[in-house]
């Protein structure tokens, strides 16, 4: 086994990991980050498909407000381009789909009235919701107590209005509305700017799609590393403390390699973190929580065309419906319009119950929903490409974690709490645009500030 030593070892070269590396390394630090996967990025996974086409199965979506990784793509000198727009787009509730312009789908009014009442209730109750300090909301005892699907029921008064936000719950959480809390779903909508700015387009998260693809960011970042990125070393044991041997500090054990370190970031998903062993154990509180943090479902598909056919129609290849197993939809070709690309999320109930079908079913199923939205022309496909992120070993599920009722009000306080040399990253624990990119480098950059403070402190 290599023996390595560094001033901070870094588990996970997803954005997290890599943007605290690489703060570290700028600040004069020794840093060595380790990825148990043969490449860089995390939740973002960039492939060529041919002529140049480059597809984003994972993460791929930058938009105002978004100033972290915005920052990041102009250092990097990357180039963006806006989501395709011009045109209608599709909504319904049911069976029925209808066409509309803007941001205000076409429903019946009082299905929209009674939806866009209960969204400005819900924007409001999510600003009174501290952003480092869920759990101290007014009245998070009882927001915690039930579940999205409980506030669903009690504040849409119509049967659309419902379906309007269990769609929202599928496409922003990646999970039925009964499996997360409310004081969850408001801490994230919080630090997602609003509902308006989680589900828009044009202004909203889904306004820009890097050229090349959004991995470029998690290359750009571990070029810069150099051989202080060390891939396919799956981390298997944290020693901290005493544990760690003479004078303390962590020793991270992984498949071939063991490296010593004063300082561990530890950047990877909440459900994995959980699956490392520590010596000594982790506090109660902190493993109680990893065992309550799942992961949403999902299987990005992306369906390839000879054109984007449907603009010819007069679509802009958006569809939200509360019809599984695909409810959303985006036009993802590449800039220059060719070959078409249809985006379907299968999401929720439906990618956990997708997720044991053989790939044909899943294409068929996949394509079945595009021909209703779409027409006939949406079966000539010549390419599909899917990736079920609940099936890859080092991630288990996107886009992010989700807390049942009563975790964050009595396990929150663990969420980012240092234990003794190991700090916590990635996503899920970051004070804004929790679950995208930007929160992803959020995270790392206040991962950095405490384990700085705690380093010279020992100097």
């Amino acid at each position: 086994m290599e023996q390595l030593d560094a001033d901070v070892v870094v588990v996970g070269a997803g954005l997290a990991g890599l943007s605290a590396a690489r703060r570290l390394h700028r600040s004069g630090r020794e840093v060595l980050v380790v990825e148990a996967r043969d490449r860089v990025g995390g939740r973002t996974l960039s492939r060529d498909v041919g002529d140049g086409v480059v597809l984003d199965l994972g993460g791929q979506w930058v938009g105002p407000g978004q100033d972290r990784v915005l920052a990041l793509v102009a250092e990097l000198g990357l180039s963006s381009f806006p989501t395709w727009t011009s045109g209608d787009s599709l909504a319904g509730i049911g069976p029925s789909l209808g066409r509309y312009r803007g941001s205000v789908p076409k429903l019946p009014p009082h299905v929209l009235a009674d939806a866009l009442q209960a969204q400005l209730r819900l924007d409001r109750l999510a600003r009174k919701v501290p952003l480092d300090r869920p759990w101290d909301a007014p009245k998070a005892p009882v927001w915690d107590s039930m579940t999205f699907e409980s506030w669903i029921r009690r504040s849409a008064r119509t049967a659309g209005g419902r379906e309007y936000f269990r769609i929202i719950a599928d496409a922003v959480f990646a999970a039925d509305a009964s499996s997360f809390s409310l004081l969850h779903a408001l801490a994230y909508i919080h630090a997602g700017q609003g509902v308006d700015r989680l589900i828009g387009t044009r202004g909203g998260a889904q306004q820009d799609r890097l050229d090349g693809g959004a991995q470029q960011l998690a290359i750009g970042l571990a070029t810069e590393l150099g051989e202080r990125v060390r891939l396919g070393h799956p981390v298997r044991r944290i020693d901290h403390g005493t544990d760690a041997g003479p004078g303390g500090g962590v020793r991270v054990v992984a498949d071939g390699l063991a490296v010593r370190a004063r300082r561990a970031i530890v950047a990877v998903p909440p459900t994995l973190a959980g699956r490392v062993a520590y010596a000594p154990p982790l506090p109660a509180d902190r493993d109680l929580l990893t065992q309550r943090m799942p992961a949403g479902a999902v299987i990005k598909c992306q369906v390839l065309y000879d054109e984007p056919f449907w603009r010819h129609d007069g679509l802009n290849g958006q569809v939200a419906t509360s019809q599984p197993p695909v409810k959303v939809t985006f036009d993802n070709s590449p800039p220059g319009g060719s070959p078409g690309v249809l985006l379907a999320f299968v999401e929720g109930r439906a990618a956990v119950e997708l997720g044991r079908v053989s790939p044909a079913e899943l294409q068929a199923k996949v394509v079945e929903s595009l021909a209703r939205f779409f027409g006939d022309r949406a079966r000539r496909t010549v390419e599909f490409v899917a990736h079920d992120w609940q099936a890859e070993e080092w991630t288990r599920g996107c886009y992010g974690a989700h807390l049942p009722p009563g975790v964050l009000t009595q396990f929150g306080p663990a969420l980012r709490r240092p234990v003794g040399p190991i700090h916590w990253a990635g996503t899920e624990t970051a004070l804004v645009w929790t679950g995208y990119m930007d929160g992803a480098i959020e995270s790392g950059e206040r991962a950095v500030r405490e384990v700085e403070a705690q380093l010279a402190r020992t100097t």
